[in-house]
Formats: structure tokens, C-alpha cells, sequence
């Protein structure tokens, strides 16, 4: 027994298992909030997901691919895209760009834009390569780019205050082109951009892409577009696609997302849209990961696009009534949020609105010299204290950057009335215990 005793703790590893690829990614600000959410929230505008349901014609095409008479859609499909979804997306996206695509070659279905990402990082950085980052940012990004072996290089929007005592809009956060300039050399390979932006709401102007742009064909970097929340833009604004601008086709990497599109966002279809001599190296990419995405949600979704390809600028399409109905819940909820002394900064599209915490010092007063960000223990406090679920502005920066930006959080307007009526219920409240004796 001695001997086997003696083996055994022999034969426990002593090297190290984990591959350097990931190191100092461990963290996830999803993993800590969502469970926080899980556990103390009532009411959760954190995550970014609708809790209405998707449109009916949607759910009519999953059930028909699902019961239908073609048993194949429950086998696997090509595996770079359903051949159906491939050729409306091609058409669609062929329509938006003003070019004729070829749907084998210049599309590319993934599991969620999140994979497509995944996809861009791996088929283009090298060790060293540099990719810039326009913060806030989607917090994936960075690490994706670590994980490459590349080296995240950050370039912030700038808040200049509005005149005339007004809310805050995202359009008031811009680049410095001077700054935005200094960040490109020799060693950038790419550029992610992502308009309408997550977390801010910002819609990029003509005038800042073609900046962008112009940079990009100067120092002949790549561009990878998330435009998942393409068709969630207010106020009449115009969503402009940065590939449709001069020299940009050749070098963009356009990513969309069926979830935002089509709120499914639990059906994890993506895609990729670009020129064949780019999207071959993430098909092999893709091919060694996950090589297939789901059939039969890849032909709803197929079907989606052929409903939407059909009244493309009509009244009852998708694309034109999700917009207006998420335009008066964000109205809304920047009302409730203002009301109460929450400054909302007001977003030109997406899910998402930020505001700004600073006149809540009184309930959650700030630790000097704290490791964490002020905003994030905030949230905390207030999911654990008040049971609405946010998320910190601070967890979309860069290390270095966190603690500039750490006085503002993530709400989620995506949401049933009935849940934004609930946070307005939990923010009065707690205004009323604020100003009473």
C-alpha cells in the first residue's frame, strides 16, 4: 500500500499544464456579472439580449426547418455556410455594398460574430503583429488579440461635454486624428471597428470612417467591422459601411450577427462577409475549429433574409420596425435614468446606453487607492443592494485605462416594457431614500 501510495503521488503532473496563449485572460467581466445577476438581480439590464420574443416569422421558419419534409436539415450542411443562407446573404449584402458577390467564396457562416472574430484574429496576426482597439471596446477583442500572439495597441473616444447644459450623445465621444494617426506603423496589421459601437451606442460618421479608411490604405492594414447592431441605428441616422468606401473592399473583414439582426441571439449565427483572397484563410481557420454551425438555424435564418431581401425599405420590414420599437425604449429609459440624477449619454443605435453614476457618491462612496474601478464595485453593490443589473463601463478599457473611465455604467435597453417599467420602479425608489430626511 505504501508502494502504490508512494506511485501514485509520483504520477501527479508537476509541469505545468496551462499553454502561455493564456495567460492574463483568465478574467471575463460576463462570467463575474452574469452569475452576480443570476443570484441577487430582479431585474437584469446587464447582458446584451432581448426578452421579447423574435418575430413570427422567424420562429415559423425554425419550426418548418425543424418539422419540415427535409430530413437532411437535421444532418450537416457545407461547411462553410448552408448553401440557402450563403446566397440571400451574398444578394443582401451584394445590394448594401454595390458589388456583385459570390456566395461560396466571399461569405462565410460562423457560430455568432463571436466566432468570426475569433476567426479574423487567428487567420491574420503573428506574434508582434499590432492591432489597434478603439476604446470603449468589445471585451473580447483584447484577449482574442493576446491569444494570436498579437499586441492590442488602444486609441480612445474623447468625451467633449455638449454646450447648452444637454444630455451627452455618443456622437459627442470621438478620435483624435492626430492620436488615432500616431498609432499606426510598420507593425500594424489591423484595425477593428466596431460601428454602432458596444458599449457606447456610437454611429461612426462618413467623415471618422473615411479617416479611418484612409489610414488603413496608407499603412495597407486590414479592417475587421463588427457591424452586428447594423440595423439598430436612431434618429434617422445612417449606418455607412465602411468596405463600401474607396479601397476598403479589398482589405475589410465584415462581420454580422443573426442574433442582433433578428433578436435570436441564443441561436449563434454569424457571418463574414469579404473578398475570397481574405476569407480563404479563415475558412481554414474555421474549418480546424468548429468546421459547422448549426443546419437548421442556418435555413430559418435563411429564410429570414429572403422575407427581409423582399420588402427591403418597406414599413413592414424587420429591419425598419425593430429599430422604431428600441428607439421609444431607449427614450424611455433615458427619461427614468435623467430623472433621477443618472446622466444618460444618449446612444445613436444598439441595445445599449450608458450613463453616468457621479451623483450617486452619497449611496456608494469610493475606496481611494482601490484596485478596482469605482463604476464596477458600484454595480456590484447595486445588484447585491437594489437588485438591478448592470455593467461597469470600466470592464470595455484596456488595463491602463480602466480607472479614467470609471464613473459610468452599461444599462440594456433590448427589453420587454413591463422589465424597463421594473428598473424605473427600483431607481425611484431608491432617488426617494436618497432625498428624504
Amino acid at each position: 500500500q505504501t508502494n502504490f501510495l508512494s506511485l501514485s503521488l509520483q504520477a501527479k503532473m508537476s509541469k505545468p499544464v496551462q499553454a502561455r496563449r493564456l495567460e492574463g485572460i483568465d478574467k471575463n467581466i460576463w462570467v463575474e456579472f452574469v452569475k452576480l445577476a443570476a443570484t441577487y438581480s430582479t431585474v437584469n439590464l446587464g447582458q446584451g439580449f432581448p426578452d421579447f420574443p423574435p418575430p413570427d416569422f422567424l420562429t415559423e421558419a425554425a419550426v418548418r426547418a425543424l418539422s419540415g419534409e427535409n430530413h437532411m436539415l437535421h444532418q450537416y450542411t457545407r461547411a462553410f455556410g448552408h448553401p440557402p443562407l450563403v446566397k440571400v446573404l451574398a444578394q443582401f449584402f451584394g445590394k448594401l455594398l454595390g458589388r456583385d458577390l459570390d456566395p461560396m467564396t466571399d461569405v462565410m457562416v460562423t457560430v455568432g460574430a463571436y466566432q468570426a472574430l475569433f476567426c479574423c484574429f487567428q487567420a491574420f496576426i503573428d506574434e508582434g503583429d499590432e492591432v489597434i482597439i478603439i476604446e470603449p471596446f468589445f471585451d473580447c477583442y483584447e484577449p482574442m488579440v493576446k491569444m494570436a500572439g498579437g499586441l492590442p495597441v488602444f486609441v480612445p473616444l474623447r468625451p467633449k461635454a455638449p454646450k447648452d447644459g444637454k444630455l451627452m450623445s455618443s456622437a459627442d465621444w470621438q478620435l483624435d486624428p492626430a492620436e488615432l494617426a500616431s498609432k499606426f506603423s510598420e507593425k500594424t496589421k489591423a484595425i477593428v471597428l466596431n460601428s454602432p459601437n458596444n458599449p457606447l451606442g456610437k454611429v461612426f460618421s462618413r467623415g471618422e470612417l473615411e479617416l479611418i479608411a484612409d489610414l488603413c490604405v496608407k499603412h495597407d492594414t486590414l479592417c475587421i467591422s463588427d457591424e452586428v447592431y447594423e440595423w439598430l441605428v436612431y434618429d434617422g441616422k445612417e449606418h455607412v459601411r465602411i468596405a463600401s468606401l474607396r479601397g476598403m473592399w479589398d482589405r475589410t473583414l465584415v462581420i454580422g450577427s443573426a442574433g442582433k439582426t433578428f433578436s435570436v441571439t441564443g441561436w449563434k449565427v454569424g457571418w463574414v462577409v469579404g473578398p475570397n483572397r481574405l476569407l480563404q484563410h479563415l475558412r481554414t481557420v474555421h474549418q480546424n475549429s468548429v468546421y459547422l454551425c448549426a443546419t437548421v438555424a442556418q435555413d430559418a435564418v435563411a429564410q429570414g433574409f429572403q422575407r427581409e431581401l423582399e420588402l427591403y425599405g418597406k414599413p413592414e420590414s424587420y429591419f425598419i420596425q425593430l429599430p422604431k420599437e428600441l428607439q421609444q425604449k431607449r427614450d424611455w429609459l433615458v427619461q427614468s435614468l435623467d430623472a433621477v440624477g443618472m446622466k444618460p449619454i444618449i446612444p445613436e443605435g444598439t441595445y445599449f446606453l450608458v450613463a453616468d453614476i457621479s451623483q450617486f457618491k452619497s449611496s456608494v462612496p469610493d475606496v481611494p487607492d482601490s484596485d478596482e474601478p469605482y463604476d464596477s464595485r458600484f454595480a456590484k453593490w447595486m445588484v447585491k443592494n437594489k437588485g438591478l443589473a448592470t455593467i461597469p463601463l470600466s470592464g470595455f478599457y484596456c488595463e491602463a485605462h480602466k480607472n479614467d473611465y470609471s464613473h459610468f455604467i452599461r444599462f440594456c435597453f433590448a427589453k420587454e416594457e413591463a422589465t424597463l417599467k421594473a428598473a424605473n420602479d427600483i431607481l425611484q425608489k431608491w432617488k426617494q431614500e436618497k432625498t428624504s430626511p
